[in-house]
């Protein structure tokens, strides 16, 4: 499985939380849309379900995160 970039599965996610929001909320939209997006969500992290879906994109994002927390190698003077 290719890791997704950061960008996309935050982006994902936003989309996902705003659609359940919306849902919770009581609010008509198209149903297909939030299929849609836990379908993408699932592709992107290689999973079979939403719920396994959003672990896997909080973990993605997190080693993203420790990997961009590094500090760069010193450079010999």
């Amino acid at each position: 499985m290719s890791i997704p970039d950061s960008r996309t599965l935050r982006s994902l996610l936003t989309r996902y939380a705003d659609l359940r929001i919306a849902e919770a909320r009581g609010e008509r939209r198209d149903g297909q849309l939030l299929e849609d997006v836990s379908r993408t969500l699932c592709a992107a992290t290689g999973t079979t379900c939403v719920e396994d879906a959003l672990a896997a994109a909080d973990a993605l994002l997190a080693a993203s995160r420790a990997r961009g927390a590094r500090p760069a190698p010193k450079l010999a003077a």
